[in-house]
């Protein structure tokens, strides 16, 4: 019997592919734990608009991201941290300060989405790279001054 899986069943298959298993496997397992649905003309469509509509949403992403990289890349960032008068910081600058840091400047990033390469625990100019996308990042710079 030719079946559409819903979600990834192992040693069968892949969501939203078609595979051929038996009978009894069917109708016993895969129908009744909703980990599959029967083969026919309007499944098949839905399967396909589903697909396209994935496929045109990781697009847009695609171009969203790389819209927002030509906009950060070079772009410097302040931060502000205690630290001693010899330039040396009380503690370091972490993912989420650059985060707020680009906040305050009307980019929503994510703490998670920030790559720091070395600790920074000095005041001056570091570069960072910012995670936007699985195939785009862009680097930024971030100065580091004391402050209060």
């Amino acid at each position: 019997m030719k079946v559409i899986l819903l979600s990834d069943v192992k040693n069968v298959g892949k969501a939203n592919e078609v595979v051929n298993v038996s009978d009894g496997y069917a109708r016993n397992f895969l129908f009744k734990k909703g980990l599959a649905k029967e083969v026919t003309s309007a499944n098949l469509n839905e399967v396909k608009l589903q697909t396209g509509a994935k496929a045109e949403h990781e697009r847009r992403a695609l171009l969203a991201a790389q819209d927002a990289k030509k906009i950060l890349d070079g772009k410097v960032f302040k931060v502000v941290a205690r630290g001693g008068a010899d330039g040396r910081l009380y503690g370091a600058v972490t993912a989420q300060d650059i985060s707020d840091s680009l906040k305050k400047e009307g980019f929503d990033v994510d703490k998670k989405k920030v790559v720091i390469s070395t600790p920074i625990k000095n005041t001056g100019m570091f570069k960072t790279r910012i995670k936007l996308h699985p195939q785009v990042s862009a680097d930024i710079n971030v100065e580091v001054v004391t402050g209060a």
